[in-house]
């Protein structure tokens, strides 16, 4: 058999199904569209749901690809085997109401045996133990002796997701040989070991289950395979694990390069090792689209895995940063069957550089804090750390539950690990909650589910903003219907429409559809599954109805407006890459017609020279007058003109590019102006971070610019007027006024201090002697903290050695404590922080400080006197 690497079982793949007449499509991002029900895509079939379920018509029936997915499910076994692993690739070949169980079974064999070139001896199929019809097809079809295919139960071969699409599956199990073996003479196909391995699985979607037991056939029924490609692999190329195969050893030998070790030579390396090389693969696949680092979500997802990796590093002795390093490995083993890794390749180095300094900042806190809480368990005399706080660590700093377990059997504790997983299970109930539904599509139904899916819209209004069409649909909040009615709300649905629907940021048209006798006001447009295009809105006048030919006039002003602002964002985003580099990414937008949004990768706050260069480069392709021009081509033909992509977005082969003279090249469906020098001008409002290594900036072009301009100038003019002068002399007049303002505080500070003087009088015939040391403790009426300080120098100057206390009250709900120590009564025992202390608590207060000076503020004015009588007492206990 000859031997294949990863990259070409891939492409062997996809073009086999390919010449079955299959369209084979790019795998789809990691993020789930208009699906609530995943975090991340895990399975191959899983992005094609609308088309199974019948809701959306697929680009063809017979389709291929090769999805990249995420499983966490077993994360903790990650790297404690060699065949748990957290990204994979999925191969599948679907058909959605076209072929079946013959063609799929057929071809499953052909490509294993003639295309591959496995043994077909050491192949053995399994059928579900009712599916008589796939019995027959091995059989009698393929040549499979009866001993040789397997009938399998329902946990085994037959899948369903709760309600929904499902039925019996047939699985390719390939025998590895005996030295992949349990040693055991009855060993076969079933057993827990690794020489029988499952390589290929046939889904026969033939039912739809009520989720309780009953299954009813399907009209059209569905195939879905699923193949992992590292497993395949692991059978062509002959080795032990999927940790073995080309494009993972590769990584994994790097890790050993950068760890100083070799692999297999030592158990607990070999977790690390394996760990390491999984999750830098999930990181730098999650990274190339568009997911950030964060504490919740897909982001939480992110941030642990790659958390876990860099600690592992650690444990294998590796010092400083060392993911960025590995992810080059992942970005040049993938990048044949993914380009975007390497389209992305500067940004996600960033990324995960940034991240990784994060974390190793944060796991010395971690360290401090498992420090601290290992002191207060030898406080308390006890040696299990509770639950909360084993969670608190992983879930804030990121330490694994086997990591502070490890660091705490080694100094005698141990870990309330039942209270640790009933914290976990709390916040996954959190998440899923978090997420909302989790129905099969993971989408909320809706009246939009029970339209026709062959129903479709064409949009027009890159030409036109005023269009004749005919209505299709309508429906109330509800329900289809045959009519609308006045005052009533609902949605039109068109042959042919001019409104842009809400998509890649830009904010939907409104505007009006007429009929000779009706009216209905277009509040919002939307995008519904299929290709459809929904106007939602009220009826102001008349009946609408089914059929009726319909005029459909944009807001062509507010249009207009929002083109202006939407092109802006393009050349923002190249002066953005132009002025801070090519890592600066699309992260997301809205544009709408009084202002742009723009969301972009970033890990610092923009410098004012920045922004002021920025903003002058826009202008500049403004007043360039750049023309705007739009062009379909191929995605492929596209890319290779540099065209720039949103992170994470799926594209159709052909793609509409938007090019804005030499300067910018982007893929957009939105609407555009016809040249740059109509949207007249640009002006940046603000700049603020939004999440990290994601920036925003807020702008404005047009009249907008004009009128932001406008309402400034009549502020400035309201100023003006309030400080009597002209608005060109402005600035000297408010320097003026704030000199003048200081003057009149610094002459208002000494009037308060020689006010506090004379209420207070000569007061040095109340110094006492307290244990041969002399205490001034006095109340003062109505002075202010900062002239109680000044006041207190004063005293102490007076006093010579000894200790202050003063006490004044501004409100009877305001009560300000001092006290001063002299450095002679410090070294007798005197301590100002602890006497105010005791004092504060009087007055219905708090406070503390130096052992020289301390003050506390206080609710109670009534307690005053009694606390200037217990100065003395507390005093007395402080001095030696």
């Amino acid at each position: 058999m000859q031997v294949y690497g990863v990259n070409e079982l891939r492409k062997m793949f996809l073009e086999f199904f390919e010449s079955k007449g299959h369209l084979v499509l790019n795998s789809f991002p990691l993020i789930p569209h208009n699906d609530n029900s995943l975090l991340l895509i895990n399975s191959g079939m899983a992005p094609l749901k609308p088309y199974f379920t019948g809701q959306e018509i697929p680009p063809r029936k017979r389709v291929a690809t090769c999805q990249k997915c995420i499983r966490t499910g077993d994360i903790e076994n990650v790297g404690k085997t060699a065949r748990h692993g957290t990204f994979f690739e999925m191969l599948g070949n679907f058909s959605f109401g076209d072929y079946f169980k013959h063609e799929a079974i057929a071809w499953s064999w052909e490509f294993l045996t003639e295309v591959v070139g496995l043994d077909k001896n050491r192949l053995y199929p399994s059928v579900y133990e009712n599916d008589d019809e796939a019995f027959e097809i091995w059989n009698k079809e393929i040549g499979i002796a009866p001993e040789r295919i397997y009938r399998m139960g329902k946990a085994d071969n037959f899948w369903e997701h709760g309600a929904g699409p499902c039925g019996p599956c047939s699985e390719i199990y390939y025998d590895r040989g005996e030295k992949y073996g349990c040693g055991k003479e009855d060993c076969e196909v079933g057993c827990d070991c690794d020489r029988f391995i499952e390589i290929w699985n046939n889904v026969f979607t033939q039912f739809n289950g009520d989720g309780n037991g009953n299954y009813t056939e399907l009209d059209s029924k569905n195939i879905d395979t699923g193949m992992g490609l590292e497993r395949l692999a692991t059978v062509v190329q002959d080795v032990s694990s999927i940790f073995d195969v080309d494009t993972m050893k590769a990584i994994r030998d790097k890790v050993c390069q950068i760890a100083k070790t070799t692999y297999q030579s030592d158990p607990k390396k070999d977790i690390s090792i394996r760990l390491i090389t999984d999750h830098i693969r999930s990181v730098t696949f999650m990274a190339s689209d568009g997911i950030i680092p964060s504490n919740e979500g897909r982001g939480y997802v992110f941030r642990r895995l790659l958390r876990r990796a860099a600690r592992h590093g650690r444990l294998l002795g590796i010092e400083g940063r060392f993911l960025a390093e590995l992810s080059k490995v992942v970005i040049d083993e993938s990048k044949d069957g993914y380009p975007e890794l390497e389209e992305k390749k500067e940004y996600i180095l960033k990324l995960l550089t940034l991240e990784e300094d994060k974390f190793n900042k944060t796991i010395d806190q971690g360290l401090t804090i498992l420090t601290e809480m290992e002191k207060e368990l030898e406080n308390k005399k006890e040696t299990v750390l509770s639950g909360e706080n084993a969670f608190k660590l992983y879930d804030t700093y990121g330490f694994p539950i086997d990591l502070t377990k490890e660091i705490l059997e080694e100094k005698g504790f141990s870990i309330d690990e039942q209270g640790f997983k009933e914290a976990m299970e709390v916040q996954r109930v959190t998440a899923r909650s978090a997420r909302g539904t989790t129905n099969y599509m993971g989408a909320e139904e809706t009246v939009y589910q029970q339209i026709d899916p062959g129903i479709t819209s064409k949009f027009v209004g890159y030409e036109y903003t005023s269009y004749q069409s005919v209505i299709t649909v309508l429906t109330t909040e509800t329900e289809l219907t045959e009519e609308l009615v006045a005052g009533q709300k609902g949605t039109v649905l068109v042959e042919e429409t001019p409104f842009y629907a809400t998509s890649g940021g830009q904010a939907a048209d409104t505007g009006y559809i007429l009929t000779k006798d009706a009216e209905f006001e277009v509040e919002d447009t939307i995008k519904l599954q299929g290709g459809k295009i929904g106007h939602v809105g009220t009826v102001t006048k008349g009946i609408l109805k089914v059929k009726d030919s319909v005029e459909l006039k944009v807001d062509a002003s507010k249009r207009n407006a929002t083109a202006k602002n939407h092109s802006a964002t393009h050349l923002l985003q190249k002066a953005l890459r132009t002025v801070l580099g090519t890592h600066v990414e699309q992260a997301g937008s809205l544009v709408t017609d009084e202002r742009l949004r723009f969301d972009f990768t970033h890990f610092s706050a923009l410098t004012v020279e920045e922004l002021k260069k920025v903003e002058q480069l826009v202008n500049e392709q403004i007043s360039n007058s750049l023309p705007v021009n739009t062009k379909i081509m191929s995605l492929e033909d596209a890319k290779k003109e540099g065209a720039m992509a949103l992170f994470g977005e799926k594209y159709a082969n052909d793609v509409r590019v938007v090019t804005m003279g030499d300067f910018s090249k982007e893929l957009c469906g939105g609407t555009h102006v016809n040249n740059t020098g109509v949207i007249t001008v640009f002006k940046i409002l603000s700049e603020t971070g939004i999440a990290a290594g994601v920036r925003r900036i807020e702008a404005l072009t047009g009249n907008s610019v004009l009128a932001y301009y406008s309402e400034l100038e009549n502020e400035l003019n309201s100023a003006a007027k309030a400080a009597k002068t002209e608005p060109s002399s402005l600035t000297n007049k408010i320097e003026a006024l704030l000199d003048e303002i200081k003057a009149l505080k610094s002459e208002n500070e000494k009037l308060k201090s020689k006010l506090a003087n004379n209420s207070l009088g000569d007061v040095m015939n109340q110094v006492v002697d307290v244990k041969g040391m002399k205490l001034l403790a006095v109340k003062v009426p109505d002075v202010d903290m900062n002239e109680l300080r000044n006041l207190g120098d004063q005293l102490k100057e007076k006093l010579g050695e000894g200790v202050i206390v003063l006490a004044s009250s501004t409100a009877p709900d305001k009560v300000n404590l001092l006290a001063m120590t002299t450095d002679g009564a410090m070294k007798q025992g005197a301590h100002a922080g602890n006497l105010i202390k005791e004092l504060a608590a009087l007055v219905g207060g708090g406070g503390g400080g130096r052992p020289n000076m301390a003050q506390a503020g206080g609710k109670n004015a009534a307690g005053i006197d009694t606390a200037i009588e217990k100065a003395k007492e507390v005093l007395s206990t402080q001095i030696k």
